[in-house]
């Protein structure tokens, strides 16, 4: 598609002079839901792993703070953390991307995050282990329990009144427990989904459920999230990881809701001194405010890590990376980079991860465009030069 003034096509540039298959850096630098590099970070990479170890290995909560200037990897860390976890069987793990006007919304898009599927499983996990108990049948998981179900062998009317009754003293949660195994039953499961991430519902649905209160503020949000927290670590789980990032966006909240906002995350800290792990993405100004305004919150967490500009040997490791993702040969190498052209990279980014990756970005699509064999410190500073 072309006019005068527009060259619009969906042919993709030829990076094999290269030796590339694409270009292997993102054109618009946000993490990656599960990046595939990492590099640089030992100090930070030791807390988080030493954080994360101990609440795997005791089962105690344990939270930690990052801290970080913008663009230097905080969100990076925190979904390189997550990727390294959460396909462990044993946890539950779910990322909230901002925190929102107050926990409400951090729950919300926890739960949102773990998604339909896994809440259902859960229903499903229960029931399984509740069916070995008080029926003939021994389900050995979620899906051989909805299909003791579909197929009519395990009857929910017979089994769900003591599921109730046993999920309700577990959660301490009358009306998390029935929505719960409402997730289970096919004419009230959305219904059941919308109450459990806080969506409102109209009180003819949570009549049909026999379901008394919302799940509209803070509070209530607090308690379901211990009620999960509860159950999961019943069904067995070591417990559950809460990834919260650009905490610094609570700036932006009254000094009410703030207070509110983080009252709400230390009674949930409070409440659940096993089976919950927190890990927090804060701007470092940020952070000082809230250690030195409100000492109740901030004295629940262990640890704050702070993590640095990359180096130079940082920012050569970063690159090879990237490069071997595309690397149709293998070979381990900074080409079509050069030590010089980096060096310019790395003084004009100032270690800042984001602004190096989208300066090798823009940088390769141009020597592909002039059919250069190298990226050298001129080059890189003409580029640079043409966006400022």
């Amino acid at each position: 598609m072309s006019n005068t003034q527009f060259t619009i096509t969906d042919q993709q540039r030829d990076y094999s002079q290269f030796g590339l298959s694409e270009n292997p850096f993102p054109y618009s630098p946000v993490p990656d839901d599960d990046p595939a590099v990492y590099c640089g970070q030992e100090h930070a990479t030791r807390e988080i792993s030493e954080t994360v170890s101990t609440v795997l290995s005791t089962g105690k909560s344990k939270h930690l703070v990052i801290t970080a200037k913008y663009g230097n990897g905080k969100s990076h860390t925190l979904k390189y953390t997550r990727s390294l976890i959460r396909d462990r069987s044993d946890v539950i793990v779910g990322y909230v991307a901002q925190p929102g006007e107050g926990f409400h919304d951090i729950y919300q898009e926890f739960i949102y995050d773990l998604g339909f599927d896994r809440i259902q499983r859960l229903a499903y996990e229960y029931l399984a282990v509740l069916s070995c108990e008080v029926t003939e049948f021994e389900p050995t998981g979620p899906d051989e329990m909805q299909r003791l179900i579909d197929d009519g062998e395990i009857l929910l009317s017979e089994l769900i009144p003591e599921a109730i009754r046993r999920l309700n003293e577990i959660t301490a949660f009358a009306d998390f427990a029935r929505a719960m195994l409402h997730m289970v039953y096919e004419d009230t499961n959305l219904y059941a989904w919308q109450w459990l991430t806080a969506d409102g519902i109209r009180y003819e649905q949570r009549k049909q459920m026999e379901i008394h209160s919302a799940l509209d503020d803070d509070t209530s949000s607090v308690r379901a999230f211990t009620a999960l927290k509860n159950l999961v670590v019943e069904l067995g789980y070591t417990g559950i990881f809460l990834f919260i990032d650009e905490f610094e966006s609570i700036s932006r909240l009254s000094p009410k809701d703030k207070q509110t906002t983080l009252n709400s995350i230390r009674h949930l800290m409070d409440q659940n001194s096993h089976g919950l792990c927190v890990l927090f993405g804060c701007a470092p100004e940020v952070w000082q405010d809230v250690m030195s305004e409100y000492h109740a919150f901030s004295e629940r967490i262990g640890k704050e890590v702070a993590l640095k500009p990359l180096s130079d040997e940082n920012l050569r490791y970063l690159v090879r990376s990237y490069l071997e993702l595309a690397r149709e040969s293998g070979e381990e190498t900074l080409a079509p980079f050069g030590e010089d052209g980096l060096n310019v990279v790395l003084q004009y980014s100032q270690g800042n991860i984001r602004q190096a990756l989208s300066i090798c970005s823009q940088t390769l699509d141009q020597a592909v465009e002039q059919d250069l064999d190298v990226i050298d410190a001129a080059f890189v500073e003409a580029q640079i030069s043409n966006r400022s």
